[in-house]
């Protein structure tokens, strides 16, 4: 079994051009899978084979999964989606127990209410970016990342693996954002952002030929940001922010509030939810629409601009007594009466 993992890490997620976070996540999911059959279930690792893993190891392992290490159902069902992606894999490479595979991939997925994202308000998201020290180096690289952060809608993981020479500053100046599954886009910066980040290239001596394949963002030891890096740069301002401005900041704020909050902008603005998928980089726009679903400013305007006030007009209602109306309802009510005497 192990032969077996070690060449589907090795070809089949490669071919399938899997990014490499959906690779780490794959392997911390087998990693835990062989780690919970030794210890709970007595099934030394170099002793695991096809024939031992079955529906019920599976189960044992996804409750496990929820009581001991208290993971939330959306991370059960992404494990069970990297066990199942492998059994569905060896129904073809090695059908030899079938049986076990199809039973385990008939194991359902749990339902969950996803939780709603919060976003910044546009004086909140101004109010960050007032807030880096303009006046040193560090200052105007964590403005730069910011700006840019937000002006493209971007993943964290997309920013910190850009390069300097998928920045195109001749006009119109453009930004190549390499996403999910090693998908390319490119995404428009703004004259103002596309400004900051020419300043902070010339400045940190990046204009250089030979440093074209450079990460365009780094840390202090001239290595490239994590996503913890980053997110640690932000809250930084964020907190800041918070203490100046509570009403306009979030309880959350992570780099991908930055993210959510440009999609609610352009909404707000009235942007075509096409364009925002766009940008975004989603593979369908039913992603997009929970941008749409989550603004109940958009869905009351909406509602106001179709709304056609077909009631009549209060003062015109007035109840006139009819004497004759009165008298047959009377007449009919006796001789239903003397229908039934």
């Amino acid at each position: 079994m192990l032969i077996i993992l070690q060449n589907i890490s090795l070809n089949t997620y490669l071919d399938r051009g899997a990014s490499t976070n959906t690779i780490k996540s794959y392997r911390d999911t087998f990693s835990l899978f062989l780690k919970f059959a030794k210890s709970d279930n007595d099934i030394p690792i170099d002793k695991m084979t096809l024939e031992t893993c079955t529906e019920k190891l599976v189960e044992d392992f996804l409750n496990w999964l929820k009581k001991e290490r208290k993971n939330s159902i959306s991370t059960r069902n992404q494990r069970l989606s990297a066990l199942q992606a492998f059994f569905r894999y060896l129904q073809i490479e090695c059908p030899d127990y079938m049986y076990n595979y199809q039973q385990i991939l008939s194991i359902p997925k749990k339902r969950y209410t996803k939780a709603s994202f919060d976003y910044l308000p546009l004086e909140g998201m101004k109010t960050i970016l007032s807030l880096p020290d303009m006046d040193i180096l560090k200052g105007r690289r964590d403005f730069t990342l910011i700006c840019l952060l937000y002006d493209t809608g971007a993943r964290v993981q997309e920013i910190i693996d850009c390069k300097v020479s998928d920045i195109r500053l001749l006009d119109p100046a453009t930004i190549r954002l390499t996403g999910k599954g090693k998908k390319t886009r490119i995404v428009p910066l703004m004259s103002n952002t596309s400004l900051y980040i020419k300043q902070y290239i010339n400045e940190n001596r990046l204009n250089k030929t030979h440093k074209s394949s450079h990460k365009l963002f780094v840390n202090r030891m001239k290595q490239k940001l994590t996503r913890s890096g980053v997110n640690y740069i932000l809250k930084k301002y964020v907190d800041k922010a918070r203490l100046l401005k509570p009403e306009l900041i979030p309880k959350k704020v992570t780099a991908h509030t930055l993210r959510h909050s440009k999609a609610m902008h352009l909404l707000q603005a009235e942007v075509n939810l096409v364009y925002i998928r766009d940008l975004l980089g989603h593979a369908d726009i039913k992603t997009t629409e929970i941008y749409a679903r989550a603004d109940s400013k958009i869905k009351r305007k909406a509602l106001e601009d179709a709304y056609n006030n077909l009631a009549p007009n209060k003062q015109e209602i007035q109840w006139k007594e009819d004497h004759e109306l009165l008298t047959w309802l009377q007449k009919l009510c006796q001789s239903d009466n003397n229908m039934y005497s």
